[in-house]
């Protein structure tokens, strides 16, 4: 079997761009894929049109070592855009396989270990009354883990991190109450806080209020992440925009975070996944998969969610 096409479709659906691609043979055989970094299809598309170069009359079975040509085969090696493109192709290549073979894509990877996903649902509403009614509905609808978004999560012009931090706190607290001590709660603040603010967040709640807080600063120094391992309890989880094994390295061995947030259109698909998921056991860290995307993350996400442990 030989790869003989890749087609891009950049879209839109709702307000968040979404980038499908899709890879053909010459035995009819067809796989989809699709790649993160959602703002930035257009840089994504032009390196798929280069690696489209020598990966036409290829053999798409063989994944594994196209990942590391794919990654290796230039001096500059990986990056957010080269990865998001080796996600899609990646992703659209374990699909051909498991069509070629007959088998789900999970049976490529171990086989299936769990019968059911568990999931979190997200109160989109910023902290307040309204935020309360739709978490207890979500609760009584059976979710058993939300997720909320801070104050000036939504705003279109500027956010302001300490009146974010004063108008989020006590409605944690009060969501907490409310909700009980069985439901996990998290809260994203998308890195928009700096380690101090972080930290205030944090230390205005009674301890057990948060199960988690997503993303509570950038990502770019694992220092600054154990400096503010040491100023709260509260669980980590980071991951989402890491690309590669690497980016997640410091953050696994340093014992820095709890949840490692995958995102297989953004780390290098199934490939790549499979690697952080296997380290991650070994330390005792928690996958909680990132998919923010479309059909083809979501499929992916579920098929690697239900192979591994």
């Amino acid at each position: 079997m030989k790869i003989t096409a890749i087609h891009c479709f950049p879209i839109l659906v709702g307000w968040r761009n979404q980038l499908l691609i899709k890879v053909e043979t010459d035995e009819g055989i067809y796989g989809w894929g699709e790649s993160g970094l959602s703002g930035r299809e257009r840089a994504v598309i032009g390196a798929i049109d280069h690696y489209r170069e020598f990966l036409i009359g290829r053999d798409p079975m063989q994944a594994g070592a196209l990942w590391q040509e794919l990654y290796r085969s230039q001096y500059f090696e990986g990056g957010r855009v080269l990865s998001a493109a080796i996600s899609a192709i990646d992703i659209a290549l374990y699909d051909i396989k498991g069509k070629a073979l007959g088998v789900p894509v999970y049976q490529l990877l171990g086989g299936r270990q769990r019968d059911r996903i568990p999931a979190f649902a997200t109160a989109p509403a910023e902290p307040g009354p309204e935020m309360i009614e739709q978490a207890k509905q979500l609760q009584d609808a059976g979710w058993s883990c939300i997720r909320f978004v801070p104050m000036g999560q939504n705003a279109t012009d500027y956010f302001e991190p300490r009146e974010s931090i004063a108008k989020t706190a006590p409605w944690m607290v009060r969501a907490r109450e409310v909700l009980g001590p069985e439901v996990a709660l998290g809260i994203d603040y998308h890195h928009r806080l700096s380690v101090a603010e972080a930290a205030a967040f944090c230390q205005r709640m009674p301890s057990g209020t948060l199960d988690f807080i997503e993303e509570p600063i950038r990502d770019e120094t694992p220092s600054a992440y154990a400096s503010l391992r040491q100023l709260t309890d509260v669980p980590f989880a980071i991951g989402e925009e890491f690309s590669s094994k690497w980016q997640f390295l410091p953050y696994i061995e340093r014992n820095l975070h709890q949840f490692n947030r995958l995102d297989i259109c953004n780390v290098g698909g199934f490939t790549e996944a499979m690697k952080v998921a296997g380290w991650s056991e070994a330390h005792y860290v928690d996958l909680m998969p990132h998919n923010p995307l479309g059909p083809i993350c979501t499929a992916a996400s579920v098929h690697l969610a239900a192979s591994i442990p």
